[in-house]
């Protein structure tokens, strides 16, 4: 199934006008941080009022105010009840910016496609079985009426899955992947956040509704879409999934993180619990459902994701990730820890020592013919017997933020040439069946 774009959809000026709809997620002015030539620099936002849109303009005033490269967005704003009927009434633009609460962001994506705009729409884009159903039937609508529909997947971007990627194709270095077990499977992701934080200098602040999971949506439902994004997108790279056939969902599970009443206020800013979060109150402790784990397998391999949430990050650290590819040659595993500075590292582990000098061989060489006329400045450094550490100059991490321009960079080269790739419509479909069946299954 591909997703094509009509002429029609776009202005007489071919430019590319931005409607911003309730943006309650900080992701949705990081959509913002940097201008686009094809982008009008006017855009519209509709929105419920309350503090979330006011953020959200707050900070498109500090990317417009700040010295270095500042952007020179000009706001189009209505706050109201009737925000998104008012949207579409009006149709200002031709493309829809949705970060915000996840309750009702599914509805909003079909109701988009069907009034013939195009969406870019931060995950999750479905959070349980229904909405998987409904957004099934917003892609099938999108090919119909020729607009196009994408989710923002940053990590795609981070240079350590990258290289990941790439070694993992290397058959002398990496073999093959294994096909795993529960126990040891062939693919792991796991991924540690952090609810305190600073973003683009600011001290994050979330509203309340991201700790009730009907709104929010489970871990696995929500940050859990990146890792299995990454999965299919690294084990079986511009390959098509299909869900149908192709996934099969072992066990999942979930668990809550304890936040006192004090760090809910430092967090949200309120002083007291709203009414919708009271079932999840304890002796004045909110018990956030905000963990999950899933055991699944992919076209026949044993996968493994885990999300965790915590209060806050300890000092110099931030969100973390973990990751191994088990190939039958070396491994290929992403740390961020305390030894590696609280930086994605990459490291390759040989399975047989007794192999590992021709397998430095072959490191060495796909680094020096190939991986350096990419990413000149790379190299492999031995720090024990069978086990390499790619050390990446610091150009290469240009952190998450910077992730969202070049999603939305990628999905505007798609509105040019008017369609998505159809494996990247059946894989969005194949990572929200899993994350969404996985949530029915933890449950």
């Amino acid at each position: 199934m591909s997703c094509k774009q009509d002429s029609s959809s776009t202005n007489n000026s071919n430019m590319i006008t931005i409607v911003t709809v309730a943006p309650g997620h900080f992701h949705a002015a990081l959509v913002q941080k940097f201008m686009y030539k094809s982008v009008d620099s006017t855009f519209f936002v509709f929105a419920p009022e309350g503090p979330e849109v006011q953020n959200y303009l707050a900070r498109i005033d500090s990317y417009n105010s700040r010295i270095e490269n500042p952007t020179s967005w000009k706001a189009n704003t209505y706050t109201g009840k009737d925000f998104f009927q008012k949207m579409l009434d009006q149709k200002p633009g031709n493309l829809v910016n949705l970060a915000g609460n996840n309750r009702n962001k599914t509805k909003y994506i079909y109701e988009c496609i069907s009034n013939g705009l195009n969406v870019l729409s931060d995950k999750p884009m479905a959070i349980d079985s229904s909405g998987f159903t409904l957004l099934k039937e917003a892609f099938s609508l999108a090919e119909k009426k020729g607009v196009l529909l994408y989710d923002i997947m940053t990590e795609r971007f981070e240079i350590t899955t990258i290289l990941q990627r790439e070694f993992s194709q290397q058959e002398k270095i990496f073999g093959k992947l294994r096909s795993g077990s529960i126990e040891e499977p062939a693919i792991t992701k796991e991924s540690v956040h952090h609810f305190q934080k600073t973003i683009s200098g600011i001290p994050l602040q979330r509203p309340p509704w991201f700790f009730d999971v009907e709104q929010e949506g489970e871990a696995i439902a929500d940050v859990g879409t990146h890792l299995v994004d990454l999965i299919q997108w690294e084990a079986f790279p511009d390959e098509t999934i299909n869900y149908k056939k192709d996934i099969k969902i072992l066990n999942a599970s979930r668990w809550t993180t304890e936040l006192s009443g004090e760090q809910f206020k430092i967090i949200t800013g309120l002083k007291s619990y709203p009414p919708y979060l009271e079932k999840y109150v304890e002796n004045d402790f909110l018990m956030v459902i905000a963990n999950s784990s899933v055991d699944y397998k992919l076209k026949g391999l044993h996968a493994h994701i885990s999300v965790e949430w915590k209060y806050e990050a300890p000092e110099g650290a931030g969100d973390t990730h973990f990751s191994i590819m088990r190939g039958t040659l070396s491994d290929l595993i992403i740390i961020q820890g305390k030894d590696e500075g609280y930086k994605p590292t990459l490291y390759i582990k040989s399975v047989d020592n007794k192999n590992s000098e021709l397998l430095e061989e072959n490191i060495a060489h796909f680094i020096n013919t190939t991986l350096n006329k990419q990413y000149p400045g790379i190299i492999a450094e031995r720090v024990d017997t069978g086990y390499w550490r790619l050390n990446i100059p610091d150009k290469y991490r240009i952190g998450h933020e910077a992730h969202f321009a070049q999603v939305t960079r990628q999905f505007l080269k798609y509105l040019e040439k008017g369609q998505i790739p159809e494996r990247e419509v059946a894989n969005m479909l194949a990572k929200y069946y899993t994350t969404t069946m996985a949530v029915s299954i933890s449950k």
